[in-house]
């Protein structure tokens, strides 16, 4: 099942190059389940901190049958924030996949 896919970026400028990576990133998550329904990523600086720096959040909101999957991942770097964040996602999906199997046997 294709979902609809929103990428939303706040407080700084959007990327073509990470536009591609997010939309690869969320092609191969529907690989590993067919229950997206929605997905959204968000990706924003919602720090503003002296001592640490400027950091990232890269948020993915995977609206599913069932519950909803929340992942965000904060890092100075944007593409490494977005990495982390999907890698998260990867794991709680395969980990969802493996227990709707136990489940059933």
């Amino acid at each position: 099942m294709k979902s609809s896919a929103d990428v939303v970026y706040r407080d700084i400028d959007s990327s073509p190059a990470l536009n591609q990576i997010i939309y690869k990133k969320l092609e191969k998550l529907h690989r590993f389940s067919d229950s997206i329904i929605r997905s959204r990523v968000v990706v924003d600086t919602p720090h503003k901190h002296k001592h640490k720096g400027k950091l990232f959040r890269a948020s993915i909101e995977l609206g599913m049958k069932g519950s909803p999957l929340n992942i965000s991942h904060d890092d100075p770097s944007v593409h490494i924030a977005v990495r982390d964040a999907f890698a998260a996602a990867e794991r709680a999906l395969k980990e969802d996949a493996s227990r709707k199997k136990a489940a059933r046997h």
